[in-house]
């Protein structure tokens, strides 16, 4: 079962909403600490219309708070260092980094701040929020897995989530590109974004 209660009839009253309430979901109810030595924030783009490009950031800070009971109360934070773009090539991190695309120098983080949460059922969760590249803001909306919860040999108390999405980076600005002579552009406007988040429950 996951960490948020499944949604129930509009015509369900409240007394039944509140006895459908696992136990144990309410006890996950709290706080957490993204940890970045244990996930990922990943993406994907299209290069030369024929291969996929995977790259993710090295440097980043969030936190979660989880309501068991009541989704909607949810909410997640993420502050990204765009200077630890990591795509495995020197050179194309150093072109990402640049004027071109993100401007670090200028617009040294990313951040996201969730707007609204929302249980889909079984595992599955939908979060949307404000995601900022660039100084531009716009809503995108994430669906996630419930992975789970454990207790770790550190007696660190852990949840875990899997999520994607899809942007047009052109949204935020991001519109560098080159035709290629066979038609089609060198760098996809699409970008797959992944995640693998693993959270400590604040003390």
């Amino acid at each position: 079962m996951g960490i948020f209660n499944r949604k129930d009839s509009a015509a369900a009253p409240a007394a039944a909403t509140a006895v459908a309430v696992a136990p144990e979901l309410a006890a996950l109810t709290g706080d957490y600490t993204i940890d970045p030595a244990h996930s990922t924030l990943g993406f994907v783009a299209r290069h030369a219309m024929v291969t996929n490009v995977k790259g993710k950031f090295l440097d980043f800070s969030g936190s979660l708070h989880l309501d068991g009971t009541n989704p909607a109360a949810s909410t997640a934070s993420l502050d990204i260092t765009m200077d630890s773009i990591d795509t495995g090539s020197a050179d194309r991190d150093g072109h990402l980094k640049s004027a071109d695309f993100f401007k670090t120098d200028e617009f040294p983080t990313m951040t996201f701040r969730s707007t609204k949460a929302e249980a889909l059922g079984g595992e599955d969760y939908r979060i949307t929020g404000d995601l900022t590249i660039l100084g531009t803001t716009r809503p995108i909306t994430i669906d996630l897995e419930f992975n789970g919860a454990a207790k770790d040999p550190f007696g660190n108390e852990r949840v875990g989530f899997e999520g994607k999405a899809e942007i047009l980076r052109s949204e935020w600005g991001l519109t560098w590109n080159a035709a290629l002579e066979t038609g089609g552009v060198l760098v996809s406007d699409k970008i797959k974004l992944n995640f693998d988040i693993s959270a400590i429950k604040n003390a």
